[in-house]
């Protein structure tokens, strides 16, 4: 049974003299993440909710191995991720709002192209790709350069490429992002066919009925901070998960003046 540990986990950035002017600080460093810790267990969907600019990505782009820590470890099956790095690499797929795709080629050969990095067969590239270009709605668009899609249409092709490798950790930040509300459902639909399988899936979004809809656990972070994490049942009970999360809101405020 797979099971991914963030212990501890701690960032910061160093802040140029413009962007200490823009944050109204004489701080030389911003404090992203502050001892953050989750426990993810295959079977599950994990979400993480906070405002911008609380940490979400910068916790996801660390659980993805993409930036280092300043301090903690994260363990996947009790191993250390980065005993074996690109073992680790290969079972993550990672979708953020960052990910660019190259305007000028298409659908069809950016999936190749990726999924060829991972070291997949002709075969598995070709059977993936049929998958998920159904799954999603864009073998039709699958020759279009990527250029002229929609919004909705590149966000789709995004989520296609990020699930290539048919990963074992799927992290996604705002996976509904600028997708109407028929592609919402079939993304939303397609995560929890992903948590029948088994999968360790951890997401991240600032909208309360996509964790009630389809999380089992929820994190609520505000600046950096954990503030508060369990079953998604066991934290809301009487209340619903806006009312939990804006009396937090409130009371982090008051701490801080």
């Amino acid at each position: 049974m797979n099971e991914l540990e963030i212990k501890g986990i701690s960032k910061k950035f160093k802040l140029s003299k413009k962007q200490q002017k823009t944050n109204k600080t004489n701080n030389e460093y911003l404090v992203a993440l502050k001892d953050f810790s989750l426990s993810l267990h295959e079977g599950e969907i994990y979400g993480l909710l906070g405002p911008n600019g609380a940490g979400k990505t910068t916790a996801l782009r660390i659980i993805a191995s993409l930036i280092s820590v300043d301090g903690g470890e994260i363990f996947l099956n009790n191993e250390n991720i980065y005993k074996d790095i690109s073992a680790y690499r290969k079972m993550i797929g990672f979708l953020t709002s960052e990910l660019k795709l190259d305007d000028f080629f298409t659908p069809d050969y950016t999936f190749t192209y990726i999924s060829r990095l991972y070291g997949l067969s002709e075969e598995k590239i070709k059977e993936r790709k049929e998958e998920l270009f159904n799954r999603f709605g864009i073998t039709s668009f699958k020759d279009v350069k990527i250029h002229d899609l929609s919004t909705g249409m590149k966000q789709k092709v995004s989520l296609a490429v990020s699930l290539c490798n048919d990963p074992e950790i799927i992290i996604f930040d705002e996976p509904t992002n600028g997708l109407d509300i028929v592609a919402s459902k079939d993304v939303e639909d397609y995560l929890l066919s992903l948590k029948k399988e088994n999968k360790i899936i951890l997401i991240s979004t600032h909208i309360f009925s996509i964790i009630e809809k389809l999380c089992d656990r929820v994190a609520i972070i505000l600046d950096g901070e954990l503030k508060l994490s369990g079953h998604l049942k066991e934290i809301t009970k009487e209340k619903s998960l806006d009312d939990v999360f804006f009396e937090l809101y409130e009371e982090h405020s008051n701490e801080k003046h």
